[in-house]
């Protein structure tokens, strides 16, 4: 174990430590700070019975619990976690700092303490696959890789067993990095668009917390950008160590970027190396090949043309991300959960065929535009089924669209995924396409986007 963590965690002994979420990830956490000694207050909003079984795994490795609306109120801790989904600035994080306690994240921690070199990846749109794809490209090439963060598995558990030749590949959200002062030694933005507005004050926030992915990072570091997305781009500006771009539309002078005939070439430093063919990407969409560009971009200097040419050959993507989940009555359904932006729809589902598709979409109301997506739907939906908080804005959209006309895209208004999928086979023929993709979060209804797709996926294969 390295000293640090070792020094860490062995200064954990007696403290009084304050968990925010009691969830999948914050229960290893429980486990390995009680086992050095911690007093570990496990905190949630909700009650027992809607924490149900994790309630009882919490007190089982050793927790108090502190549940219901008040569970922050004049906490007792001398260090808090915060999850990522709790805004920064709560006045009862900003009391416990003014009290002295300590309020940190996993993250934060684990990029203190982590004695490997890390990988992280942030972005709106293309964090998970390209995350996903770095750690595959990674172990392909014989590392021992750990991946975690915004991924849904939490690393600090694992600090123990972490060596300083292993790589560790992280997925971070804003709400991760919002608090981060520091940056990994190698740093992915895949694209940013406005995200988040719901918890974020503003745009600016939100970007500005992004920038934390590269703003600490020193004259070793290295920065991968995404050139064809203006406000990624722009981080150039702060960039210290190492800096490449990648770019699906324009050649770049270090990085990786798609030439005219599909090739797929990382130049580096005016040294230009074929790596393979776009065809040759088993996951479909221009969106994976710019997920591919990021993490060649990143991981060249660790692994080899060859062994990335293979994992694109026979890599078959992330569940939930365009994933088909069967095909009936000639009739195909695709569970893309993951669209939880409009952008990620549009660069997603809504670009991968040729054909217009019948498209359910709708969900919890961040409080971003649906313009931009409006604007494609008449080009490339046949049938647009809606449901949710953002059903309203979704149809305005689409509606204000410069070529929609009535019947193009046909509208169907729906209350819940049930009567979505019904909706959906009723008006499906042989040779169509449907896909769950909502352009939305999925708080409205569910616990995450993970949930939504799951049920999606059971109504389709119990049809």
């Amino acid at each position: 174990m390295d000293k640090r963590t070792e020094a860490f965690l062995n200064g954990l002994k007696g403290k009084r430590i304050a968990l925010c979420g009691i969830g999948g990830s914050n229960l290893p956490l429980i486990k390995l700070f009680g086992k050095y000694g911690a007093q570990v207050l496990a905190c949630d909003k909700r009650d027992r019975e809607a924490l149900g079984e994790n309630a009882e795994l919490a007190e089982q490795y050793g927790a108090q619990l502190r549940l219901g609306e008040n569970y922050l109120s004049s906490l007792d801790a001398d260090i808090i976690f915060r999850t990522p989904g709790m805004k920064f600035f709560m006045p009862e994080l900003d009391d416990a700092r003014a009290r002295g306690t300590v309020v940190t994240s996993e993250m934060e921690v684990f990029f203190d303490l982590c004695p490997c070199r890390i990988i992280a990846v942030t972005g709106s749109d293309g964090k998970t696959t390209t995350t996903t794809l770095i750690s595959e490209i990674l172990k392909a090439k014989g590392y021992t890789v750990h991946l975690g963060g915004n991924i849904g598995r939490p690393l600090l558990p694992d600090i123990e067993n972490i060596s300083p030749d292993d790589i560790a590949v992280v997925e971070l959200s804003s709400f991760q990095l919002i608090s981060m002062r520091k940056s990994p030694d190698i740093a992915v933005v895949t694209n940013l668009a406005p995200n988040h507005l719901d918890i974020h004050k503003d745009m600016q926030e939100y970007i500005d917390s992004k920038k934390n992915i590269v703003l600490h990072q020193n004259a070793f570091g290295k920065a991968v950008l995404n050139l064809d997305n203006d406000i990624a781009s722009s981080f150039s500006n702060i960039v210290r160590g190492g800096l490449f771009y990648f770019s699906r539309r324009n050649k770049v002078g270090n990085g990786a970027y798609m030439a005219e005939d599909g090739s797929i070439i990382m130049n580096e430093y005016g040294n230009e190396t074929k790596i393979m063919n776009a065809s040759d990407i088993k996951i479909p969409g221009l969106h994976n090949i710019e997920n591919y560009l990021a993490a060649i971009s990143a991981v060249w200097g660790l692994a080899d043309a060859q062994t990335i040419k293979q994992v694109a050959q026979t890599f078959g993507g992330v569940e939930h991300r365009a994933e088909l989940v069967r095909e009936l009555d000639g009739v195909r359904y695709y569970n893309d959960a993951i669209g939880t932006s409009p952008t990620r729809t549009v660069k997603g589902m809504l670009s991968l065929f040729e054909q217009k598709i019948i498209l359910i979409a709708g969900g919890y109301d961040k409080h971003i535009p649906y313009d931009d997506m409006g604007k494609v739907v008449p080009s490339t939906v046949k049938t647009l089924i809606l449901f949710g908080a953002t059903a309203d804005k979704i149809e305005a959209a689409a509606k204000a669209a410069p070529d929609y006309s009535e019947g193009n895209p046909a509208i169907i208004r729906v209350s819940n995924m049930e009567e979505a999928v019904a909706a959906a086979r009723e008006n499906a023929v042989p040779g169509d396409i449907v896909a769950m993709s909502p352009a939305s979060a999925s708080f409205d209804m569910y616990k995450n986007f993970a949930e939504k797709g799951l049920h999606f996926k059971r109504l389709v294969n119990e049809m």
